[in-house]
């Protein structure tokens, strides 16, 4: 036997669509456009310094999605694996914690006309360590004659010019490995001090490796720079498209020149001391459309 229906009366039903939509006006309900958004982010608690992965799920078929996230433009890419697009993006070691906008531009593909949705996300404070190590280098690196003050001159124009070039397509695919198999003597974040004096944080990620160990591209991408630098040594910069690099200083040799296309694991050059260095060593850094990133949190993303 079927369940009875029940039926409201008709000004009762009227009544009780009109509050709904007076809730869903004030933002008591979702709108139809909101609820259809689908917008994630790896991982689920962003902290400055880090990389992320946003994920997004549009309410209509689309020829292209953008959007603007703490001053960055983002170029998504479409997953046909799980229907989402993806974009890269990450959170500044200087931003401070707060609630930040992701706001969406999509093209729909039937018609072209624009869909636009903005989700808000909380980014806390990392707790990166605070160890004061007290390390000592030559001379020149902290008291350069005017004629290394050119070099370094010269080194400041060449990573202006190279650092901030932004190209369209992406080049990267999937995780991110780690350059070297070693321990890390140090890490992201963590207050550096040069014959006894103060310097920024340190921005990348140590690995403690004698010299002549290979090096290894962390993921597919084009050779911006292959080139000695006064501070970086023999210094390599790969570019993984749409603004994000990854650097790898202080080298003893070259295994690739500029222009040179890298797949993930390629041997780009061999590991030493030369540059700004305490010993042999590899310093990696990675570089998001200008903002330094830390790199064993991206090499922990799942990426697709």
């Amino acid at each position: 036997m079927s369940p009875p229906r029940y039926f409201l009366p008709r000004a009762q039903s009227t009544l009780v669509g009109l509050v709904a939509l007076g809730l869903a006006l004030i933002g008591g309900l979702p709108s139809a456009s909101a609820a259809s958004w689908t917008v994630r982010s790896q991982p689920a608690r962003m902290v400055n310094g880090g990389p992320l992965l946003f994920r997004v799920k549009a309410p209509a078929k689309l020829d292209a999605l953008t959007a603007s996230w703490l001053g960055h433009q983002l170029i998504f890419s479409y997953d046909t694996s799980t229907k989402t697009w993806f974009a890269l993006a990450g959170v500044s070691l200087e931003t401070t914690p707060g609630k930040y906008a992701l706001e969406l531009t999509g093209e729909r593909a039937d018609n072209h006309s624009p869909v636009t949705f903005t989700r808000t996300f909380p980014v806390a404070a990392a707790k990166y360590p605070k160890i004061k190590v007290e390390l000592s280098v030559e001379k020149k690196f902290t008291e350069p004659t005017p004629e290394q003050q050119e070099q370094i001159a010269e080194g400041q124009k060449i990573k202006q010019d190279y650092l901030n070039r932004l190209t369209p397509d992406r080049e990267w695919s999937g995780k991110f490995d780690a350059p070297a198999e070693a321990d890390i003597s140090d890490v992201f974040g963590s207050q550096r001090i040069f014959n006894g004096v103060a310097q920024s944080p340190h921005l990348g990620l140590d690995f403690r490796v004698p010299t002549g160990t290979p090096v290894a591209a962390m993921n597919s991408g084009t050779v911006l720079l292959a080139r000695p630098l006064y501070f970086e040594g023999e210094f390599v910069v790969l570019d993984h498209g749409q603004g994000l690099l990854t650097l790898y200083l202080h080298l003893s040799e070259f295994k690739v020149k500029e222009g040179d296309v890298v797949k993930r694991g390629d041997i780009i050059g061999l590991s030493g001391g030369t540059g700004r260095a305490t010993g042999p060593h590899l310093h990696v850094a990675v570089r998001w459309q200008g903002t330094y990133l830390d790199p064993a949190r991206l090499m922990q993303l799942a990426l697709p």
